[in-house]
């Protein structure tokens, strides 16, 4: 008869560890889930227009009717007194459209908010 044996020793081999390695697909793919909350955040917020309301009051702009005599820097110095006419005047000019300080009687100008009372 034959006999069979059976080894107990069991050979041990080194277990050899691979690096993870991502593709250009990979990479983007990852990329991409990472962003993607950024992304949406992003969006919400620029189409809740950063959470800005309208309101339904209308703001009628301030007017002035230039009188005989008066000028840009007579009117300067009566609408802000505390402030610089050249700042004034050039608002004013700025507001509606004028090329020259220049105003006729009975011409009527807007007024800068910030002007009126």
């Amino acid at each position: 008869m034959s006999s069979i044996t059976y080894s107990t020793a069991y050979e041990f081999r080194p277990v050899m560890r691979t690096r993870l390695r991502l593709t250009r697909r990979g990479r983007a793919v990852v990329a991409a889930l990472v962003s993607l909350p950024l992304v949406l955040a992003l969006v919400l917020l620029a189409l809740n227009g950063g959470g800005a309301t309208a309101t339904s009051e209308e703001v009628s702009p301030t007017m002035v009717t230039v009188q005989t005599g008066e000028s840009l820097w007579s009117l300067a110095g009566v609408l802000a007194p505390t402030s610089n006419p050249a700042d004034v005047v050039a608002d004013i000019l700025a507001l509606n459209g004028l090329e020259s300080a220049s105003v006729q009687p009975g011409q009527v100008l807007v007024i800068p908010d910030r002007y009126a009372d």
